[in-house]
């Protein structure tokens, strides 16, 4: 950026960051970074997992591990017009969170279980501030009104846990602007919200940027996000800037072939391409020879249904006392049919019942009533042991290949249990045979066989997760949130690879996602869910263009980058 020195509150320069691995193994994950963020603006950080976005925020506040980090003598983070990097410690503790915060991803690793939440606001106050516990309790109950908590008087004395996931987001941004700071360091702070979440996260960030006069370092790796909230784009990847401007140039034409692939892996809602672009076809120059057109979706009277739901309904109980519980129904009489070979996609917020929706339909939920028909029989009927057959036709990809893969399991392993389990193929020799064949399907080497989980990124513990679902060759597919823990080029890839299956296999998917662009790209029909209900089901096209229900319609104003007329 072309600013005048004077008008930067922070300047990074050449900043180079190596950890130590281990056995005289180094790893440089930031080779010369540079950028500033203007006094008074927004300048978001944007790229893939692994880009080293993170570590420069770490690297800002001061919270690299100094035990295996090493941090270049010529490297400079100058912050309103002092060496951050020649201060000591005690200097460095003294800025965070008085002069410089930082919203991190996940606040419930970041909020102590343990303590009220206006505790633990009050503490930054008190740390930073000479205040009485009384006056910084009372600035607490002042910080929750100011970032939108409904009846801050009572919600200064909740827990963590008592709040949903966007109350708790908001409560990290009330500690992080308590101390009024110059610089608000958001670390992918709307990632895992839903999209009505994301967007009052953003409009509140916004919102408070202006009131407070502060400067933003806004962390992401969603490009339409920083559409809406940057003023300056710097792009990364692998640990060196590709591109940085002014957020208009940069979405308008940008100039790196990486920029370029991040902004067009996204599916967007008003279009529908063959084939997902992917990074590797822009950075290997072959963003002209994509496959041209548009993909049809819709099921028509044709077409053959192989699931029929039918009046599900799923009921939770929650105690309430020693001797005392209620019922809380998370799945109010749904009913819906699926075609084969099409996908449904399911949407909603969370706690609208989309996943115990799934998990009710394979029997991994008991349910308090209802049908679900496959090939006549109603599986819900089904003995365990007249069930087991069926396992192998109904699959599920779930939203964490970390937890859903065994890591004292190679992956030959994991793919050869299931196998082995239903009696797939005579011998192991067939079953290896058919686990490589199927690796090279989901874009996996043959040397992955012999590999363990952790050695792998996000999105080919995922490809693996599908691998070992096509090991039943099954009929029918539950993605619950596959895709929506992952970079947006991975996701394209995975995205990618579900419809050539699709295409190859004729499986038909239940599609779950909070991701309204992904869903519109991926699926035929589309059912909303919100509190347990089907509020709306409708051919994907003619609800995105034309929704008729009011959540339905709250959901698709809330899409980043789009317009609810799309």
């Amino acid at each position: 950026m072309n600013m005048n020195k004077h008008d930067n509150l922070l300047s990074v320069e050449n900043l180079r960051v190596t950890f130590r691995m281990g056995a005289g193994e180094r790893f440089e994950a930031l080779k010369g970074v540079s950028f500033s963020v203007p006094r008074n603006t927004t300048v978001a950080l944007v790229g893939e997992s692994g880009s080293g976005k993170s570590v420069s925020s770490m690297a800002i506040m001061g919270l690299l591990p100094k035990s295996n980090t090493e941090i270049s003598a010529e490297s400079r983070l100058m912050f309103d017009g002092c060496d951050l990097l020649a201060e000591t410690d005690a200097q460095r503790r003294g800025r965070a969170g008085r002069e410089i915060s930082m919203i991190f991803q996940d606040p419930m690793t970041s909020l102590n279980p343990v303590y009220r939440v206006g505790d633990q606001i009050a503490e930054v106050l008190r740390l930073h501030k000479p205040m009485s516990k009384a006056a910084a309790r009372e600035r607490a109950v002042e910080l929750l009104r100011e970032v939108g908590i409904p009846d801050p008087e009572t919600r200064v004395r909740s827990f963590p846990h008592e709040m949903s996931g966007g109350q708790q987001q908001r409560v990290m941004i009330a500690m992080a602007i308590a101390c009024e700071p110059k610089l608000l360091i958001a670390d992918e702070p709307t990632t895992a919200l839903d999209v009505t979440i994301q967007r009052q996260i953003i409009e509140l960030l916004v919102k408070l940027k202006a009131t407070h006069g502060m400067s933003v370092l806004f962390i992401t790796h969603d490009l339409e996000l920083v559409r809406e909230i940057a003023d300056h784009v710097v792009v990364m990847q692998n640990g060196v800037i590709k591109e940085q401007g002014p957020s208009a140039e940069v979405f308008t034409a940008p100039k790196d072939p990486y920029t370029r692939a991040l902004l067009a892996c996204r599916p967007t809602i008003d279009r529908r391409p063959i084939r997902l672009p992917v990074v590797e076809d822009f950075l290997a120059g072959r963003e002209g020879q994509l496959p041209q057109g548009e993909r049809q979706r819709g099921v028509s009277a044709e077409d053959p249904i192989v699931l029929e739901v039918k009046g599900l309904r799923k009921t939770f109980s929650v105690k309430t006392g020693i001797f005392r519980s209620r019922e809380v129904p998370a799945v109010k009489d749904v009913s819906f049919k699926l075609a084969r070979g099409k996908t449904l996609g399911i949407v909603g917020e969370s706690g609208s019942g989309k996943t115990t929706l799934g998990k009710t339909i394979l029997r991994l939920h008991s349910c308090q009533g209802g049908e679900v028909l496959y090939e006549g029989k109603n599986l819900l009927d089904l003995s365990d042991g007249d069930f087991r057959p069926y396992k192998r036709k109904l699959q599920i990809v779930f939203q964490n290949p970390y937890a859903s893969l065994n890591p004292r399991f190679t992956v030959g392993d994991v793919l050869l249990e299931p196998m082995r389990i239903h009696g797939i193929h005579d011998n192991d020799r067939d079953r290896i045979d058919h686990v490589v064949s199927l690796l090279k399907r989901v874009g996996m080497p043959d040397s992955a066989f012999h590999k363990y989980p952790h050695e792998f990124s996000g999105g080919q513990r995922q490809r693996i997760s599908i691998a070992r679902c096509l090991t039943m060759k099954p009929e029918i597919l539950v993605c619950d949130e596959s895709v929506s823990a992952l970079d947006v080029s991975v996701q394209a890839q995975v995205l990618n690879l579900l419809q050539e299956l699709q295409d190859e296999f004729g499986m038909s998917y239940l599609f779950i996602s909070h991701d309204l662009s992904v869903v519109k790209y991926i699926s035929d029909d589309v059912m909303v869910m919100n509190k347990g209900e089907m509020v709306e089901y409708a051919n994907s096209d003619e609800l995105y263009r034309d929704p008729k229900h009011p959540y339905t319609q709250k959901l698709l104003a809330a899409i980043p980058g789009s317009r609810a007329s799309a």
